[in-house]
């Protein structure tokens, strides 16, 4: 599983950071997680709000607040 954080890295990106961290070892999951804060790139996914995840180049999330450990749980267990 590939997940990337899209953000210009503010407070928000970092605590989806910290917070996914946390939810990958709570489901005993491994994946590859990266961040991106290109413009051009987070353009690129149709993204136009800040912070977003994209889980194996699917947009999962798009808007303005930093997901809970639970909140991203779900996602991922969506996937």
């Amino acid at each position: 599983m590939k997940i990337k954080i899209l953000g210009t890295g503010c407070s928000k990106c970092r605590i989806i950071e910290e917070n996914l961290e946390t939810a990958l070892q709570k489901l005993k999951l491994a994946a590859e997680v990266t961040s991106e804060g290109k413009l051009i790139e987070i353009v690129r996914y149709g993204v136009m709000i800040t912070p977003a995840l994209v889980i194996d180049e699917k947009v999962v999330y798009a808007g303005g607040k930093a997901l809970s450990v639970e909140e991203l749980k779900a996602l991922i267990s969506k996937q």
